[in-house]
């Protein structure tokens, strides 16, 4: 493996690429230390030192996608996840409205329209959830158990609260901007390499302080076991994602004139987690809501508090039950929206395709519903306990929230690690026909 390291290296264009991704993960990081006008960043660091239970388990899934930056209130505080939720209410959106849908038929000067909506989208996004956090901030909230918590904003003049938005807004444009120059000019897909560092750079400390404060008397134990743990879930997850259902698929033999057409054999891929870690991000989402109108309310009533036992913690019997359902329920619904057996099988029929033994057609179709079904139930339920890794974590270690092995990083390191490496391997092919891994 290192030798091929050594000749991507040796490959002139491909050594560019890689160190102009490395070039850009620098300034994305460097970005996520540089705090925002108007904080005071002493105070700040008080009361990420003096914060238990990761300071805020419930900006917890934020502040992963912002590599730390989300609670430090840097330049790059919201980090990706705008993008992200943009990206998910556009790809959502097509599916009901028309004029999106036809856009995504007209090939590349759709895809650009819908990229252009995307960005617009994601500023939209990044302002309200700027203000969303400057307000949290400044009214302690960030930070609950922190005595100085309401002084980490000590201007609350409505100029400096624009100030922090705007240039909250403008790191969010950036991260976008900095993750589409590395698509065009790096290697692999930029955003998905930038949210790769932004979890890969909290695993040193998050194992660090499992370490040091785990129940186990001897912390290299924990230490050890937790590594265990980290590498039987990357195995697992390797397996899991690489699995697909292949559906074979022929193509009848036609004249055209002089020459024949078709008669070749391929089959459909179908991966047995066709949704990702989508369904991850939507029931965690889902279930912030509660937590939030709690918070943001300040209601001490019966229901208040009930919400606040059950859902902000983490570690409740009905809070985990209640998101391994919603993470069963969105894969399903996830994979409905992007996969449609009935477009598949027109398209195969359209072009003389057929599955072997099933009739073209609607047939095609329910086979292909059928099928997808199957594979949907195991990989919504893997999903469901990956996802509940950092719940037992909790429990057994003493960690925080951001349990560095837990669902969605770990979901979200492998799968982009995975096809960055088969991106530099297709590549190293392409000039001396060995791979990357030998």
């Amino acid at each position: 493996m290192l030798t091929a390291f050594a000749r991507a290296f040796k490959t002139p264009d491909l050594r560019k690429k890689l160190l102009f991704t490395l070039g850009i993960i620098v300034l994305f990081r460097l970005g996520a230390h540089i705090p925002v006008p108007g904080v005071s960043f002493p105070n700040v660091n008080y009361c990420m030192k003096q914060a238990t239970q990761g300071g805020s388990g419930l900006f917890g899934l934020v502040n992963m996608f912002s590599g730390g930056a989300l609670l430090n209130l840097t330049i790059f505080a919201l980090g990706i996840m705008p993008y992200i939720t943009a990206s998910i209410i556009l790809q959502l959106l097509t599916v009901v409205i028309p004029r999106l849908e036809a856009l995504k038929k007209e090939g590349q000067a759709g895809t650009a329209k819908i990229t252009q909506y995307t960005r617009y989208l994601t500023v939209a996004l990044a302002i309200l959830q700027g203000t969303g956090l400057v307000a949290t901030a400044r009214s302690g909230s960030l930070f609950p158990q922190c005595d100085k918590a309401s002084q980490i904003i000590p201007d609350t003049s409505i100029f400096t609260t624009v100030v922090m938005v705007v240039c909250m807004t403008a790191g969010t444009a950036l991260i976008m901007w900095l993750g589409e120059l590395v698509t065009d000019r790096g290697i692999g897909n930029g955003m998905s390499i930038l949210m790769f560092v932004s979890i890969a750079a909290g695993f040193p400390a998050a194992l660090w302080q499992i370490k040091t404060q785990g129940k186990i008397a001897d912390g290299w134990v924990n230490f050890g076991a937790v590594i265990l743990l980290g590498l039987g879930m990357v195995a697992l997850v390797v397996f899991v994602e690489q699995a697909q259902r292949r559906i074979p698929v022929q193509y009848a033999k036609r004249m055209i004139g002089r020459r024949s057409y078709g008669g070749t054999s391929t089959y459909i891929p179908l991966k047995v987690n066709q949704a990702g870690v989508i369904p991850v991000i939507f029931a965690s989402s889902l279930l912030y809501i509660p937590a939030l109108i709690v918070q943001f309310s300040g209601s001490k009533a019966g229901w208040a508090n009930w919400i606040s036992q059950t859902f902000v913690k983490g570690d409740h019997p009905i809070y985990i039950v209640t998101y391994f359902l919603l993470i069963v329920f969105f894969a399903f619904f996830y994979v409905a929206i992007t996969f449609n057996p009935e477009e598949v099988a027109d398209n195969m029929k359209k072009y003389g395709g057929f599955i072997p033994g099933i009739r073209a057609g609607r047939p095609t179709a329910e086979y292909l519903s059928y099928v997808l079904n199957r594979i949907t139930w195991p990989g919504s339920l893997y999903l469901g306990l990956i996802a509940l890794v950092p719940t037992v974590a909790l429990v057994a270690f003493q960690a925080n929230q951001n349990f560095p092995f837990g669902g969605t990083s770990i979901l979200i390191i492998v799968g982009v690690g995975l096809e960055t490496v088969k991106q530099i391997e297709s590549q190293l092919q392409q000039r001396n026909y060995e791979g990357f891994l030998r």
